[in-house]
């Protein structure tokens, strides 16, 4: 089979090490991919969201599947366009990708499926969210209804941070028509539980769960950001609980879905609540997440490309995957700077005396290769994974490589997994 991922982080190197190690492969591509990439694949020079050019790539040489990383492409319509080709997409229309697209669809569906999530408002006119605010109080969560890259939450403590928060993105247009409108929900507490499934419209076979680091600094601090570092599976991640986020929040969505003509294929990441309630719906991802998709598919024992193959075949109801018994923990590798303005082009080095540790698996994100040195050249530029026999192990072994990576520009977190490992902040810090 001929297949192309794309996508340039650290999720599709993973996509495509799992990949390419399937004896149902011939070729792997990957657009427009990373030097990590470029090691197992052939990276090909077109963006993620560039629609048409990426079906003509697929039309030309011959693609069996295409493999959608990120979710830009996928609310661009690239496997409505794909269909229209005759070509398989494991990922869902730009109808179904709303789930991910829209902050007010997804709730509208939550609500029609019966699906517990927090209480709700969508807002066009700032003066009316303002006035919402002002009456509901704090704490209270602001979301601009659209795509904003893991950047367009704001959990406010106070009645004026949401304001400005509100300010920033309807008035202001902070994260540009993203946040022309909002929606406003009831600030849930608890523990945060991402729980993937892939499915075929009607069936979802469960992919694995893990917890994300989204904060910055230590003691989850500081600016949002695409993620610091994630851990799988989670120790509040008994059977009984994801049987239940399974039953009472995916399953059913699938069937609203189906029921409304659109019906949904591919990855689906729920972003789960764990409250003294049950499990509550925060949002949907339409694809794997990044950095959870590099700690869920080192522990993968099945080969992955056959069942994404039955994802798009609607084959799912007999499938199953087998899974490794050991836990795994991600920390991503930034430039200084990250999420803000950061340092670009600088040398990274020891990735191989680094890869060399025992369980450990390093992904690219935002490097390329120039004159035979590796460059960072993004914000979230690698992601190292440990894995081992329990979570203590996978974090030192993951700790014990970015110790010998040369990269004085880099920084991680030191707490990835601290408080569910019972660890304290490991390592000197880089």
């Amino acid at each position: 089979m001929r297949v192309l991922i794309i996508g340039s982080g650290g999720r599709e190197h993973a996509l495509a090490c799992s990949i390419a190690g399937s004896p149902l492969l011939t070729k792997l591509y990957v657009a427009p991919g990373n030097a990590g990439t470029a090691e197992v694949a052939e990276n090909v020079p077109i963006g993620a969201v560039d629609v048409p050019a990426l079906v003509e790539f697929a039309l030309a040489h011959q693609i069996d599947l295409v493999m959608p990383g990120p979710e830009a492409p996928l609310v661009a319509g690239i496997a409505d366009a794909l269909a229209a080709a005759g070509i398989r997409c494991c990922g869902p229309t730009a109808a179904a990708a709303r789930l991910e697209g829209s902050k007010s669809f997804t709730k509208e569906i939550a609500d029609a499926a019966g699906v517990p999530t927090a209480a709700w408002e969508h807002f066009d006119d700032p003066a009316a969210a303002h006035e919402f605010v002002r009456r509901k109080g704090a704490p209270i969560v602001i979301k601009a209804d659209g795509l904003a890259a893991g950047k367009g939450v704001v959990v406010a403590q106070s009645v004026t941070e949401a304001q400005a928060a509100i300010t920033a993105l309807m008035e202001r247009a902070s994260l540009g028509e993203a946040g022309a409108s909002v929606v406003i929900e009831e600030c849930l507490t608890g523990l945060e539980l991402s729980v993937f499934a892939l499915c075929d419209g009607l069936t979802a076979l469960l992919l694995g769960v893990a917890q994300d680091h989204k904060r910055v600094g230590e003691g989850d601090t500081g600016a949002n950001t695409g993620g610091m570092g994630a851990i799988s599976p989670p120790p509040i991640a008994t059977p009984e609980l994801i049987e239940n986020v399974l039953a009472r929040i995916i399953r059913p969505t699938l069937a609203e879905m189906q029921r409304r003509g659109t019906p949904f294929r591919g990855v689906l990441f729920a972003g789960i609540m764990v409250t003294e309630r049950g499990p509550k719906l925060i949002e949907y991802n339409v694809r794997f997440g990044d950095p959870e998709c590099e700690a869920l598919l080192p522990r993968l024992r099945s080969d992955l490309l056959p069942a994404l193959l039955a994802a798009c075949d609607g084959e799912l109801g007999d499938f199953d995957l087998q899974w490794k018994n050991l836990a795994s923990a991600v920390v991503v590798m930034a430039a200084r700077g990250y999420p803000g303005e950061y340092v670009r082009h600088t040398r990274i080095g020891g990735l191989n005396r680094a890869g060399a540790v025992e369980g450990v698996k390093i992904f690219h994100a935002g490097t390329e290769r120039r004159d035979g040195d590796l460059l960072g050249v993004g914000g979230r530029v690698l992601a190292v994974c440990g894995t081992g026999g329990d979570l203590h192990q996978a974090l030192a072994r993951a700790y014990h490589a970015i110790d010998l990576i040369d990269w004085p520009q880099g920084f991680c977190r030191r707490d990835i997994g601290r408080s569910a490992a019972g660890l304290s902040i490991i390592g000197a810090g880089t």
